[in-house]
């Protein structure tokens, strides 16, 4: 039988570590900010509602990380099964409330001033990063070594 699929631990990348893991997870966030932030900036110059404006960031934001970090990232933990993939969708279905959430609940709470949203949005996606990171290191991309 033919089969495209590598076996258990060949043809995959080796973990480049905690470390170098964070150093990409925390390079690669920088950029998909960049697109969050600019999507959102673009989105609110049109007059969209805020909070439709940031949920639309949100989601151009974090689907160019997730296959930038699938790739690059956890490339070690990435085995491709639907149950993979299914976690990621409920893990950022959860953090998209998260980072609405909290960007909604800090525009409430800060008084307004020139930079107002922009503060906002860095504690959402700060409070959203962290949780994105932890849950894809440990639950989602977790790597199986084999005993």
């Amino acid at each position: 039988m033919v089969t495209t699929e590598p076996e258990a631990g060949v043809g995959r990348p080796a973990s480049p570590g905690l470390l170098g893991q964070l150093l990409r997870f925390v390079l690669i966030g920088g950029f998909c900010a960049l697109v969050d932030l600019g999507s959102y900036w673009l989105l609110l110059q049109t007059g969209l509602w805020v909070h439709f404006a940031k949920a639309l960031a949100f989601i151009a934001g974090t689907t160019t990380a997730y296959f930038l970090n699938r790739r690059f990232t956890f490339a070690a933990g990435n085995n491709g099964t639907a149950s993979q993939a299914g976690g990621f969708a409920l893990l950022y279905t959860v953090t998209f409330f998260v980072n609405v959430g909290t960007n909604a609940l800090a525009l409430a709470l800060l008084p307004e001033f020139r930079w107002e949203f922009a503060v906002a949005w860095a504690v959402a996606q700060a409070t959203a990063t962290t949780i994105n990171f932890v849950m894809l290191k440990w639950v989602i991309f977790r790597e199986r070594h084999d005993a």
